[in-house]
Order: structure tokens, then C-alpha cells, then sequence
């Protein structure tokens, strides 16, 4: 152990003696008790800094039971009925998990609630329908045959989403469920302070408050099987309120629609264009919010405490990438680590004190079981994290779970007590200052700064088969030699882009936040990059960039010029395309492994005749030697100026173009991996004309990466696998140094 320190231990009630044992072994400095436990005083007596989980708004059934209607709510879309006469019933409930959801009667339901004929999407006039109380029904009269009809109705949430996934993945059985409460009502906002207040005077030997978190779960829904029904990790649905919504029209002129949530069943997910009403509804959220917050850190350190914010749970509202989140007085952030874009998630949030990350997995008997090597998860979770950790320190690190499972795995604790040291060290050698980035990398979409590291996301750090290929843009940059920052559409529309930046990414499906939509329909915005690139600026596109639903002026990318590549959306089929010949070698594709006898294949079987001018130029073989993730069809080079990297199938994955001074770069998908992640930086280093900056510092072996930290005068070598592997790194001298590194491991040398 080269030092102690930096780490928070979780630990439960009669485990004293182990306790003490593990804080030695892994140099904890801080214990913090486990959901649904306390410490015992032995524990206390230990001399270490006490972290105490603090839910302002759940845990409290005696006062909540006594006002039910004073629980979160939510406005839950049915499921679509097919009018087969004049009259249809549309049942509220089917579908959803009684135990967690329960319709609002007590609010006028023809003032909150919306019947929708989703044939025309128009809004069923109140006097048409009612409600049926004992069965939870809704009878539509006036209905036209064979529309289809639905009920955006408001519903409480009469159990915590979060207590009840560790109640049922923990098994905790007739444990009695936790009810949350919302403090927009004036009685439960002053049962919350007051029970803090007299908490922070019972609890004198707590000297972190780790508020987990403060007062609206993101989206969570189940379904009548228990399974996860709606799960967005940024989803404010679980926000509203009748009073909320009489306050925001009083404040914003307008009335909210049950639509402006439910969203047509979308939920307002972040991948969705944002509306007016959805930002709206954020800012009006986030400003409730953040006074509360403010109120409860200001409370923490008038006790002599410093104040934690987890986050996960009930963070909706605070968005620490949004302006003034500073101003909160927060001591510090806490975080769940699942890879590297997590990872900076955290710790590059901006005005707290330090930076924690909870590393995974969690001691929670889904992991912890006989016959699992849980260290297999713990050194992957920390490989994924340490390429990050290295762009951008975080200063502590703990797990969650617990201790008393985690105890029973020798071979898990050996494996933390190495990845605890190796975190300390590398703050050791380092100073907590982050290695040094060559290149300023901009990610454009429509979230911009309030969502850094956000992007591409359902649920935290789990990318699914429709986002995977996009994911990779920001896995891959976390652990990267460049600084990363995240603009908007409206940052380049009012301001234009930055001197200092010189790349921008914009990639993601069509008609989606993190392409634009209909934004690229603003003659000003293709002005402004179009203009930025040819003075020798440089754009990376990725899947649909700068895409617009709607055919217009010929092109589908409006950025098209710039990529030198488009998408076919069969409008234009009766146009001939011709391919030029593909490129194998290029500086973008150096370190690509193509297999030798695909290549000879390749090279022996030539091109395609085209056909009807389509697919002239494109190797009869694939050449292949990259993952471009699922397929994006029909792309193809807008001239035969443009240089094909790789062109398989009948469409484009990678090309680029010179447009002007500066270059454009596309990619069909970039899904993670340690070749897409070299493939990438590649691509910004080309696409910037910094070719010259790249040599000093690679690694020969894509597994391994390289950080610089001139200030501490060393640089330091990673392995990223589970595996032994061998590289070689350029220094900038012209000289050579040889790395044998050991499954996980990390090498230091003086620069």
C-alpha cells in the first residue's frame, strides 16, 4: 500500500470486526452505512470520517400513510384501444404494477387528465368521457369505429422505485414498502426540513450528509410482472403535480398538456428533439428544485457537516451540467462508475469540492453469489474507469452494497485492495491533475453543456442495441489524449464556434436530440459550419449527422458537401451514384488489423460493375476490419472527389473530404472498442491537420494507451484487458520504449 486514504467503505449492522479489518486492508478513510442500515457504535468509534445516507423524501411511511395524496406523481399513458363502435372502454391500469402506481381521483380528472383519439391526435372533448372509479376505467362515448383511443391519466407513485428494486433484488420479502412524498406540498416540504433538522441534532457523529438524492426519481415504471416497463435515467415524468401544473401556467402563461409528458408514449426521452414545453417544465423543475437543495445544504454546514449528492435516484431537477448548479453549496458529488463516459459524467461536474465514484459491482446477492467471480466485474469496472480517471481525476473512490456479502470472496477483496492502491498511487504521482490532452473536441447536439457525458444514454452506462454504435463517441474520448466539451445547437446559432476548438462530432440517428431535427432547417446553422470548416475547421459525422427528416433541397445530410457523403431516402433513385475506387491505406486506418487473406480477396476479386450507377467502385469482397455497429443503408459519396476508407455492401462507412482548408470525416458507427477507440483518434488527429502531433506517445498496440502528465514530469502506460499485453511507445524524441505489461496493468516512466 503505497498510501491510505481516498476511499469510502460501505458497512452494516454486526459486522464491527470485519469492518475494521477491510477499512485496514483497503485504506478506507471513510465508512458509510448501506441502504436500510446503521453503524454500530464500534464502528463509529473507529476514528474515520462517517458518511450517513440521508432520503429527504422517502423512509417516513408514518407521515406519508397519513397523506397519501401527497406522494410524486405521474402521468401514464394506456395502452391504445381499437374502437370497434361508437363506445370504448380503455382500462387505466393494464400493463402497470399496481404495488408502484395508483390513479390520481382525487384531482379533477377532466381538468389533469387527456383522452386522445391517436388515430387523428386529436384531443376527445371532456364531456365524451368518464371515469369509473371501481375499476379504474375510463368509457368513451362518440367514438369513431376503428380509431384507436388512449388516457393520459396522472397516477401516485406509492412506492420508491429505488427501494423497491432492492427490495426485490435483495429479496427483503414482507419488508414494509417504502412510500415516497413530494415536498411541492407546503406540509410535506415542512415534515422534510423539520425531520432534517432534528436528524442533523441526533446524529452529531455524521460527517458527511450523502443525500441520496433529494426529491424526484427519474423515470421509472414497472410493469404488472415486476419487470422495468419505462426506464430513462434523465426522465422528469415523475415530477408533476396538480399544483405544479396550476403554478407553471401562472408562471410560464401556458397550460401544460398531459401530451407534453407522456409524449405519444416517447416519455420525453432525452434521445427525443426537445420541446419548448420539455425545456420548459426542466427549468421550471430545476428552479424548485435547486432552492430546496440549496436549503439542505446550507442546514448541513450550519451543523458542522459537509453535504453529498449522489448522482442516481432522485437527482431530477439538479442537472450539475446546468448553469448555476455551483451556487448550490454542495461539498461534493458521488457517482456510479460503469465505464469511462460514467466516469467523467462525474468527475468533470463543476462547482463541488471533489469527486467521488461509487466502482462497481455493487455487494448486492445478484453478484455476490456461490460459484461468481465477482472480481472478474470489479477489474473490469476499473479498467473501464481508469482511462478516464487518468483525463479527469476523480478524488475519492467507495463501492456500495453489502460488506458482509463481499467479505465471503477472498479472491474480491484482494482484487480491491489492488485497484484501491493503484487509485492512490496514481494521485500520488500525478497530483490529482489530469493528463494532457492534444486536440479540443466538441460533441454538437441539442443538449449542448447540461448534459456533458449524457448523450446516447437509456439507463446509466447501459447502451442497448439501438444506441451501442453511437456510444463509442463519447466511451472513446473519455480516455483519450483530447479535451472533450459538449455544445449545442444554440451555442453555434448565437455565438457561432469557438477560436479554440478543433473538432466537432455530431452523430446519432435521424430526427433525434443529438442530431437536430428540424434545427438543420435554419439556413444560419449550415452557414456557420459550412463557413468554419472551409477556414480550416474539422466536422466528424457519425451514422445520420446533420440529417433532416424531411427531403429538402436534394440532400438528407445537410452537412452533405461537407462529409462528401449522403443517404439515399429514395427520393432521388432515378440519380445515378458512382463510387470511387476504395483506399485501404490512409493515416485513418494505420492501426486497423485487416486479416491478409480477406485483403488478398479483396484486392483479387476487384469492383462492381455498376449497376444503374450505383456501387461502381466498391470491392466485390468486403475489406472490412472495423465494427461499424448495425448498418446505415444507402449511404453513398456525393462525388468521386471524395476519398472511400471503406465502402462494404452497397454503402458507405467511412470516407473523407477535403472541403476547403479543413476536412470532413464519416463514420457509419462507432460502437466502443479498443480499435474503433484508435480509429477514432486517428480520425481527429487527421481530420485537424495535427498528423504531426500523433506519433509522440502512441502506443504500437491498440489495447494500451498513454497519458502525459508534464507537470509531474511522467507518463504512464495502461493495459485495458483482462489479458497480457505487449507494446511499443514513440517518445518524442524519435526513440522507442518496449512495455510488457501484465493483464491490467499500468506502467510509469519520467518523461
Amino acid at each position: 500500500m503505497t498510501s491510505t486514504g481516498r476511499f469510502t467503505l460501505p458497512s452494516e449492522e454486526n459486522f464491527a470486526e470485519k469492518t475494521k479489518e477491510l477499512a485496514e486492508l483497503w485504506g478506507a478513510d471513510a465508512i458509510r452505512n448501506s441502504d436500510g442500515t446503521h453503524l454500530d457504535e464500534s464502528v463509529l468509534a473507529l476514528g474515520k470520517k462517517i458518511y450517513s445516507a440521508y432520503f429527504p423524501t422517502r423512509a417516513h411511511n408514518e407521515w406519508i400513510t397519513l397523506h397519501m395524496d401527497e406522494t410524486p406523481q405521474v402521468y401514464l399513458l394506456t395502452g391504445r384501444v381499437l374502437a370497434e363502435a361508437d363506445i370504448v372502454d380503455v382500462p387505466l391500469m393494464d400493463g402497470f404494477f399496481e404495488e408502484q402506481l395508483k390513479p390520481n381521483r382525487d384531482a379533477d380528472p377532466h381538468k389533469y387528465w387527456e383522452v386522445v383519439d391517436r388515430t387523428t391526435n386529436e384531443v376527445v372533448d371532456a364531456s365524451l368521457w368518464t371515469l369509473d372509479e371501481d375499476t379504474d376505467t375510463v368509457h368513451v362515448s362518440g367514438a369513431t369505429p376503428m380509431h384507436e383511443y388512449t388516457v393520459s391519466f396522472l397516477a401516485y407513485i406509492i412506492w420508491d422505485p429505488v427501494e423497491m428494486y432492492n427490495h426485490l433484488t435483495n429479496g427483503w420479502g414482507d419488508k414494509e414498502h417504502e412510500i415516497p412524498f413530494d415536498i411541492y406540498h407546503p406540509a410535506t416540504r415542512k415534515f422534510v426540513f423539520d425531520t432534517f433538522e432534528q436528524w442533523l441534532k441526533d446524529n452529531p457523529q455524521v460527517d458527511v450528509v450523502r443525500f441520496t438524492t433529494f426529491f424526484y426519481q427519474f423515470t421509472l415504471l414497472f410493469d404488472q410482472k415486476q419487470r422495468e416497463k419505462v426506464v430513462d435515467w434523465f426522465g422528469c415524468a415523475c415530477t408533476v403535480s396538480p399544483a405544479a401544473l396550476d403554478d407553471f401556467e401562472k408562471e410560464y402563461g401556458y397550460r401544460l398538456r398531459p401530451e407534453d409528458f407522456v409524449d405519444g408514449g416517447a416519455y420525453n426521452s432525452a434521445w427525443r428533439v426537445p420541446r419548448k414545453a420539455q425545456r420548459d417544465w426542466i427549468d421550471f423543475l430545476s428552479g424548485f428544485v435547486r432552492t430546496n437543495v440549496k436549503k439542505l445544504a446550507d442546514m448541513s454546514h450550519a451543523a458542522g457537516k459537509e453535504a453529498m449528492m449522489f448522482l442516481g435516484d432522485q437527482w431530477i431537477g439538479t442537472e450539475p451540467y446546468k448553469d448555476g448548479f455551483e451556487d448550490l453549496g454542495l461539498d461534493a458529488v458521488v457517482g456510479s462508475i460503469g465505464d469511462g463516459t460514467t466516469t467523467r459524467m462525474i468527475a468533470d461536474i463543476p462547482g463541488v469540492k471533489y469527486t467521488e465514484g461509487r466502482f462497481l459491482p455493487y455487494f448486492f446477492p445478484d453478484t455476490f453469489y456461490e460459484g461468481n467471480d465477482p472480481s472478474i466485474e470489479g477489474l473490469d469496472n476499473w479498467r473501464k474507469a481508469r482511462r478516464a480517471i487518468l483525463r479527469s481525476p476523480i478524488s475519492r473512490m467507495g463501492y456500495g452494497g453489502y460488506l458482509s456479502l463481499a467479505a465471503k470472496f477472498p479472491k474480491f477483496v484482494d482484487t480491491v485492495t489492488h485497484i484501491a492502491d493503484e487509485f492512490r498511487d496514481i494521485h500520488d504521482r500525478t497530483g490529482g491533475v489530469a493528463a494532457e490532452g492534444e486536440l479540443n473536441v466538441a460533441i454538437l447536439n441539442s443538449w449542448g453543456k447540461m448534459r456533458s457525458w449524457m448523450a446516447f444514454t437509456v439507463a446509466h452506462a447501459l447502451p442497448n442495441k439501438q444506441t451501442y454504435l453511437y456510444y463509442g463517441i463519447l466511451e472513446s474520448p473519455s480516455g483519450m489524449s483530447v479535451n472533450v466539451r459538449f455544445i449545442s445547437f444554440e451555442d453555434v446559432l448565437e455565438h457561432g464556434v469557438a477560436d479554440d476548438i478543433d473538432v466537432i462530432i455530431n452523430g446519432g440517428p435521424v430526427d433525434t436530440a443529438f442530431t437536430g431535427g428540424d434545427v438543420w432547417k435554419n439556413p444560419k446553422l449550415t452557414e456557420t459550419l459550412r463557413a468554419w470548416v472551409r477556414g480550416g475547421g474539422a466536422f466528424v459525422g457519425v451514422g445520420e449527422p446533420s440529417s433532416l427528416a424531411r427531403f429538402q433541397a436534394g440532400r438528407f445530410f445537410q452537412l452533405a458537401d461537407v462529409l462528401g457523403v449522403d443517404e439515399e431516402r429514395h427520393q432521388t433513385l432515378s440519380v445515378d451514384k458512382y463510387f470511387p475506387a476504395v483506399t485501404p491505406e490512409h493515416f485513418i486506418t494505420a492501426d486497423v488489423h485487416v486479416d491478409p487473406a480477406a485483403r488478398e480477396a479483396w484486392e483479387k476479386a476487384g469492383y462492381r460493375i455498376p449497376l444503374s450507377g450505383c456501387g461502381g467502385g466498391q470491392g466485390i469482397k468486403p475489406l472490412g476490419g472495423i465494427d461499424f455497429g448495425e448498418p446505415i443503408a444507402n449511404t453513398f459519396p456525393v462525388n468521386e472527389d471524395v476519398t472511400l476508407l471503406r465502402a462494404d455492401g452497397g454503402q458507405v462507412q467511412l470516407a473523407v473530404n477535403e472541403y476547403g482548408k479543413g476536412r470532413g470525416v464519416y463514420v457509419s458507427g462507432l460502437p466502443y472498442s479498443a480499435a474503433n477507440a484508435r480509429l477514432l483518434e486517428r480520425i481527429l488527429f487527421w481530420a485537424s491537420h495535427n498528423e504531426d502531433k500523433y506519433t509522440a506517445y502512441s502506443s504500437t498496440n491498440p489495447e494500451c494507451e498513454v497519458a502525459v502528465f508534464p507537470d509531474a514530469g511522467q507518463y504512464c502506460v495502461i493495459n485495458n484487458t483482462d489479458r497480457p499485453q505487449s507494446t511499443d511507445v514513440a517518445l518524442p524524441d524519435g526513440s522507442i520504449e518496449h512495455f510488457d505489461l501484465d493483464q491490467s496493468a499500468i506502467a510509469w516512466r519520467n518523461l
